[in-house]
């Protein structure tokens, strides 16, 4: 993470903005208080699945529908690395949970399984006059279909947690799935 010292005082600004935003949704669960961080004009998309919305009403649409109501009771957020730019900020980040209620902006059509997850996610947060305008979320897809049964990760080359665990501790193995796909000897 970048050093918070080392921020101008906009960059300062623009992670305190970002963080009142994530408490607003995973904390407080709070769509008025999400909102208010945002311009008059914000977009959301969650790439893999391309759901999210353009413009204030598609954006508190999709946060007081599918978003913030959805989210499982045990959710955790564990940041792994931040990068504040001059408009721009980036979070590396584990997303956890157990599949307990269903998840349409994750799993659209997808029954709860009961199945824990963990998933690691890249969160490039755009600013604009200190709000937040804009929200482009990256995860692999794969991962979470694994990890709740949907695929199978001995017929694909796929992992499903071990992507999450890997990030935490870099010194796992890695080439597990070349090393699967090569002929045996």
């Amino acid at each position: 993470m970048q050093d918070p010292k080392q921020l101008t005082t906009r960059q300062q600004t623009m992670a305190a903005q970002w963080d009142a935003h994530t408490r607003a949704e995973f904390g407080e669960h709070s769509l008025e208080h999400t909102m208010a961080t945002m311009t008059p004009d914000p977009f959301v998309i969650h790439v893999p699945v391309i759901t999210g919305g353009v413009g204030l009403e598609q954006v508190q649409h999709f946060y007081g529908t599918y978003f913030i109501p959805c989210q499982p009771p045990d959710t955790e957020i564990t940041f792994l690395s931040r990068t504040v730019g001059e408009n721009r900020l980036v979070d590396e980040l584990i997303h956890k949970f157990t599949h307990t209620i269903e998840m349409p902006w994750l799993l659209p059509g997808v029954a709860p399984t009961g199945k824990h997850v963990e998933l690691a996610v890249i969160v490039v947060v755009e600013f604009q006059d200190g709000k937040i305008a804009g929200e482009r979320i990256y995860w692999d897809q794969a991962s979470v279909l694994v990890q709740v049964g949907l695929l199978d990760p001995g017929k694909l080359p796929v992992w499903g947690a071990e992507v999450a665990h890997k990030l935490v501790d870099p010194l796992r193995p890695s080439n597990g799935l070349i090393e699967r796909a090569l002929p045996r000897v």
